[in-house]
């Protein structure tokens, strides 16, 4: 006899049950909300993409190790996304003479990257993408990053972050004039920037011998990251003079302070990011990964054609979210699919039932009936399972007089009402 399926998902994949799925829609729907306010329309695009859509400006840990590729049944090798913004630039690219600008655009994709499951991070996850393509550089990134503020506003926990900002030609001046450092070291340290809050300041300084850097060099690339500890004003330091540096200067006076902050250490592995970039982290110490990141892109429509459009972003994956959310009590009581449950005693009753129920769902609310001929007492209890708030009670005694009983779940009350101000009651009862 063969073995029996396996009722488990795919490792790092989930399977999502009706209370999962509310929770999903009470969660995209204030998202949706937060970005729409400012303007932003939704889009989104295919699941496959051409490799080679990624293969050039994706990180590269993300192409060599994390990319499900295959190759079709006409020899075409194909990705599926990782990311979406390879796809935001091809899509706007494709139609860039045409769409009004700035382009506002915003996407709730599902995403998949083949890496070891953990806390925030699985193999496939949906992923909150917002982008603001031309327009002034420096108002476009205030604003993108006021809309990432503003999603925390929307579940009541703006206070719960900081989004820490750096700026990549800011860095590039620093490694490269500061430093001294070759193209090769320079892209070799900014690697390992990236994980200086994995490795802490003692680890991060013994790798950098291990990059073959002078002592010189060590100790200006550490004087960098410590850069940090004076703030905004480290850098009006002659020695870190540069555009990117002016770009963090103006940047950071746009925004709040009690949100926002200059952090030297983020860098984002992303190639494609040439100006601001950025992530959210949470302030609770029992969820200490990046919430999100983001950043600005020069180059990318120009992959597809010789017009140039800036664009920045950001991502926001839906199980970092719903991590910060659980960690501070952010989720309220999501209630269940059904309002009301209508009784269904025997075939005679079931054309009363069936009117009940029309009644209840034209006024809005979300009634089912069983599916069965069981016992009052059965039947609510089915009630009680489904999360059904109320029971509308078909009795021979009621319905002689015009009546229905209806019970209250919640309170535990019971009452008869006239059946014409059957769906006046229920709501002055909620």
């Amino acid at each position: 006899m063969a073995d029996k399926l396996s009722t488990q998902p795919y490792k790092g994949t989930r399977d999502f049950y009706p209370e999962d799925m509310r929770f999903r829609r009470w969660m995209f729907g204030h998202l949706r909300q937060a970005v729409e306010s400012y303007g932003y329309q939704e889009y989104d695009g295919p699941l496959l993409e051409p490799f080679d859509l990624y293969a050039s400006k994706t990180s590269e840990e993300i192409v060599s190790q994390q990319l499900y590729w295959l190759v079709d049944r006409g020899e075409r090798k194909m990705a599926i996304r990782p990311e979406m913004t390879p796809t935001l630039a091809r899509m706007v690219a494709g139609k860039l003479q045409d769409l009004p600008k700035p382009i506002r655009w915003y996407s709730l994709p599902n995403l998949w990257r083949y890496e070891r499951p953990q806390r925030g991070r699985l193999r496939e996850h949906w992923q909150l993408n917002v982008d603001v393509l031309g327009g002034d550089r420096l108002q476009g990134d205030a604003e993108i990053l006021a809309v990432a503020g503003s999603i925390f506003e929307a579940f009541g926990g703006s206070e719960l972050v900081r989004i820490k900002i750096n700026n990549r030609k800011f860095l590039d001046h620093v490694f490269r004039q500061t430093c001294g450092l070759a193209d090769e070291a320079t892209l070799a340290v900014t690697r390992l920037l990236d994980e200086y809050f994995k490795l802490g300041a003692e680890a991060f300084s013994a790798k950098l011998g291990g990059l073959g850097l002078s002592p010189d060099q060590i100790a200006e690339v550490v004087s960098y990251t410590e850069l940090g500890r004076r703030g905004i004003a480290g850098l009006s330091e002659s020695k870190y003079a540069s555009e990117g540096g002016r770009e963090l200067v103006e940047l950071l006076a746009h925004l709040d302070s009690k949100t926002f902050e200059f952090d030297p250490c983020i860098v984002r592995g992303f190639q494609y990011y040439t100006g601001t970039v950025f992530e959210a982290y949470d302030v609770s110490p029992e969820n200490t990964r990046a919430l999100f990141g983001g950043g600005r892109y020069d180059n990318l429509i120009g992959l597809f054609g010789k017009q140039q459009l800036s664009g920045v972003g950001f991502g926001l994956g839906d199980v970092s979210l719903q991590n910060f959310l659980e960690t501070h009590k952010l989720v309220p009581t999501l209630g269940s699919g059904v309002d009301v449950l209508v009784t269904n005693p025997g075939p005679e009753k079931r054309a009363k039932a069936q009117q009940v129920l029309r009644q209840l769902r034209a006024s809005g609310f979300r009634a089912a009936t069983t599916l069965d001929y069981s016992g009052f007492g059965k039947q609510i209890q089915s009630a009680v399972k489904l999360g059904a708030r109320f029971v509308v009670l078909l009795g021979d005694e009621e319905l002689g007089r015009g009546e229905v009983g209806v019970k209250n779940l919640a309170s535990g009350g019971q009452a008869s009402v006239r059946e014409e101000t059957l769906v006046e009651f229920l709501r002055s009862d909620r």
